[in-house]
């Protein structure tokens, strides 16, 4: 099993606990968090207390799955992160991909590289059926990384927010990509 992906600029490996003020300072930047939050920075004590120990969760639970912490290959520098894991117990073949990026590391490709990274170590190690991903329709930047991994748009939805943001009146969008269907533009025309 392996605990850390590489691709041709980047680095995926598994978080530690001292990676916290990384996740911090990604999620102080209000344009990251803008479709998320609306724009709010994330606190110190949930990062600690609560989404550190999810991602420690998701490791014990899915070996091969889980949360990532993106490195530039050459550098080291952090550059974000990536979810590849299902999100409920019940369903462990079908796994949501997510990602979360510096605003430096945008329009860059990054993105696609580390989610086309996921998905095929997801349909090439046994498990995965289906790799689905979920964002605010507005959310033009991410829906664009959705379609260039490979995803296709396969429904519009609302849902009941706390807090509406700016742009939720829009619904969200789900985009999916199926194991087969991965294997067969693979092979290619017949």
């Amino acid at each position: 099993m392996r605990i850390h992906l590489e691709t041709g600029r980047l680095v995926l490996r598994r978080f530690t606990t001292e990676d916290a003020d990384l996740l911090l300072e990604l999620d102080a930047d209000p344009e990251v968090m803008r479709y998320l939050t609306g724009g709010r920075a994330t606190p110190r004590e949930e990062v600690e207390q609560r989404i550190l120990l999810l991602y420690f969760s998701y490791y014990r639970r899915f070996p091969a799955l889980g949360y990532w912490a993106a490195l530039e290959r050459t550098t080291g520098e952090f550059l974000g992160w990536f979810e590849f894991r299902p999100p409920d117990d019940e369903r462990p073949d079908e796994v949501e991909l997510g990602y979360r990026l510096r605003r430096s590391a945008w329009g860059l490709g990054y993105a696609t590289e580390g989610a086309r990274a996921l998905i095929g170590k997801g349909f090439t190690e046994p498990g995965v059926e289906r790799v689905f991903a979920v964002t605010m329709a507005v959310n033009q930047g991410s829906r664009r990384v959705m379609e260039k991994a490979g995803l296709r748009h396969v429904r519009t939805f609302f849902q009941d927010w706390p807090e509406a943001i700016e742009g939720s009146e829009h619904g969200e969008v789900e985009y999916a990509l199926e194991r087969a269907e991965w294997h067969a533009r693979r092979r290619g025309p017949r």
